[in-house]
């Protein structure tokens, strides 16, 4: 009985569909399985096993010998997890290790025997570079400038036009390979790096612009980063860096000791070997492309893959409010209320750019995620239910204003100890729209009992120095105490008196 009909046979029939990709690469193999198709990845397992498959590779020309049998073995429990869970289509997508070595394809072959009837893609570098970019577009849709995803065996290059590809690059100096060919002689790779980089002149195009870097090793340096300076989100996806940052981290690392970098606040065991040539390629690109911010990227190769498989009007969303859309979907009660909230808030902002107008329709979606948890608990839940959600549609200012919103729509205490991670991330003005939205929203709901039918007898108007609320008489609302408050509440923060005006049904 295979992993489908043993799902459902427990009553999991009905769940949604998964697909799962083995990422096979010189450092370290991984598999991901993938719920839904919907336009933010959602990962539901994630197993990595760091084997160094590529380590020697330069030299012998071989896969290295150690790693070959617990690669066989690592890929044979992910073929059966993969299948008990139900993902389908499964993929093996190998990189540079296997397609560079002489035994890539002996590997491969004992692979399939293995993991019958799974595809196993051998990718050229340009595939890998364009499915990276694939992945990270999917977070960063409107990305302009030039995406690094760095590996084990190499390092893949593309140029990005505001969210469209263009020249691609691969080039040999991934941080285990690069440490091979320099036999560990930081002195050696940084000539090697500057060699590799002045293949690809078109990378001077991203100057002035992003750097979007992806990888397992950068990702590492950012969390150093992240907890050097006591940084108030763990999370790496959408963490940025100006030139200068990521210059002064780089330097840094290059030149630790391994006992040094042991020691340095949230650095990886398990990527300290890494870490000195990571850093070196890193400083080189951003010599060579003139970027002036580094910005670090969770997705992938992996999510690229996952992109193929969901059709073009998905992907055209966007990511901020299709991440918030799904969280409604499983957290919320009417579907109908965050529109009808999302027209109902707009006459309290006046002059919105178009950022804050997508972040208002955002915070009204995710506005009632805490309506099943306990009710002394429902601030802080819904908090940290939008700053910690693993979309990938929410960059760290996104996710601290949405959390803030929907603490504060819960009236969350204003010395509440877990707002401050939030408020460290927005500026003052971002934060004064936020609790606008807050009190708006604890009026709204108290009107309305969440309903649209209800708020649609409600109305809000700015009337040169007054706020006013008006009430239709005989559509279920009335002007209670609690209503009274929350309405003058809701004044205040915009600096407004508050009344109350009474119509009849039209």
């Amino acid at each position: 009985m295979d992993g489908a009909d043993l799902r459902a046979q427990a009553g999991f029939a009905s769940m949604t569909v998964r697909c799962g990709v083995v990422d096979l690469g010189s450092n370290s193999v991984r598999l991901v399985v993938f719920e839904g198709r919907g336009r933010n990845p959602a990962a539901i397992f994630n197993e990595k096993a760091v084997l160094g498959l590529g380590r020697g590779l330069h030299d012998t020309g071989q896969l290295n010998a150690d790693a070959v049998d617990q690669a066989l073995t690592i890929m044979q429990r992910y073929h059966a997890v993969a299948r008990a869970m139900g993902a389908d289509p499964i993929e093996v997508l190998a990189t540079a290790a296997v397609r560079d070595a002489s035994n890539g394809a002996a590997f491969v072959g004992a692979l399939k025997e293995r993991m019958p009837g799974v595809p196993i893609h051998i990718l050229t570098g340009d595939e890998e570079a364009r499915l990276s970019a694939h992945g990270l577009l999917l977070g960063f849709p409107g990305a302009d400038g030039l995406l690094g995803d760095i590996g084990g065996g190499s390092l893949e290059l593309v140029e990005l036009h505001q969210g469209e590809q263009g020249k691609t690059g691969s080039l040999p100096i991934g941080t285990i390979r690069l440490a091979d060919r320099a036999k560990g002689d930081i002195g050696k790779a940084r000539a090697i790096v500057m060699e590799e980089l002045a293949r690809v002149p078109w990378v001077h195009s991203a100057s002035g612009r992003d750097l979007y870097l992806v990888g397992g090793a950068w990702r590492a340096m950012a969390r150093m980063h992240m907890a050097q300076t006591g940084y108030p989100l763990s999370i790496v996806h959408h963490y940025a860096l100006t030139r200068e940052e990521a210059r002064d981290l780089s330097g840094v690392l290059m030149a630790a000791t391994r006992r040094t970098l042991e020691r340095m606040p949230g650095a990886s065991s398990k990527r300290l070997a890494d870490l000195p040539f990571a850093a070196l390629v890193l400083r080189r690109l951003l010599r060579a492309s003139g970027a002036r911010r580094v910005i670090f990227s969770a997705n992938g190769l992996r999510e690229g893959w996952y992109a193929r498989l969901i059709d073009a009007a998905e992907r055209k969303r966007d990511p901020l409010l299709a991440a918030s859309h799904d969280m409604s979907l499983r957290f919320g009660r009417d579907q109908a209320m965050p529109p009808a909230l999302f027209a109902w808030t707009a006459p309290l902002f006046e002059d919105e750019s178009p950022l804050a107008v997508a972040l208002r329709e955002a915070a009204c979606w995710v506005s009632d995620i805490g309506s099943h948890d306990h009710p002394d608990y429902r601030a802080e839940h819904a908090f940290f239910r939008v700053l910690r959600q693993p979309g990938v549609g929410f960059d760290h200012h996104g996710r601290a204003f949405l959390a803030l919103a929907a603490a504060l729509r819960y009236e969350a205490e204003a010395e509440a100890p877990f707002l401050p991670s939030a408020r460290l991330l927005l500026d003052v003005g971002t934060l004064r729209r936020a609790e606008i939205l807050g009190a708006a929203f604890r009026l709204a709901y108290t009107l309305s009992g969440g309903t649209p039918v209800l708020l649609a007898g409600t109305s809000l108007e700015r009337r040169g120095g007054r706020l006013v609320l008006r009430l239709v008489e005989g559509s279920g609302v009335f002007a209670g105490e609690s209503v009274l408050r929350r309405l003058e509440t809701l004044a205040a923060a915009l600096g407004l008196e508050s009344s109350v005006q009474v119509t009849q049904r039209g």
